[in-house]
């Protein structure tokens, strides 16, 4: 048995761990989504890092990508197995953040106060 390098595992961390791959992982929790349905789900994220984002969760085996030969064509994305893991593994971190975004909000006023106030 080897040692697992952990520099592969920070890897893995980085690409999964950003913000809006856990809001796509989060918004596929309910089943297939067609893009604009992502687009309209994840708030503030813009065409082009929804696209990037979408294409590094399908190339680390978290969603597929099916397009669908109707007409017009559309194309929807749905969770593997390993990325439903993924949603169980990280909800109760999302569900942490909701639970305490207020309080992290007025954390950071405080601080910006204190920082930005001239020293004596």
């Amino acid at each position: 048995m080897t040692a697992e390098n952990p520099c592969r595992t920070s890897d893995v961390l980085g690409i999964v761990g950003d913000k809006w791959s856990l809001l796509v992982v989060r918004n596929l929790s309910q089943g297939p989504r067609r893009f604009t349905e992502l687009k309209r789900a994840t708030t503030g994220i813009s065409q082009r890092m929804l696209t990037v984002t979408l294409r590094s969760l399908e190339r680390d085996g978290i969603l597929t990508r099916t397009v669908h030969n109707v007409m017009p064509p559309h194309v929807s994305y749905e969770l593997t197995s390993m990325g439903a893991t993924l949603r169980e593994a990280t909800a109760p971190l999302l569900e942490w953040s909701t639970r305490h975004l207020d309080a992290i909000e007025t954390a950071r006023a405080t601080y910006d106060e204190r920082t930005d106030s001239p020293s004596l």
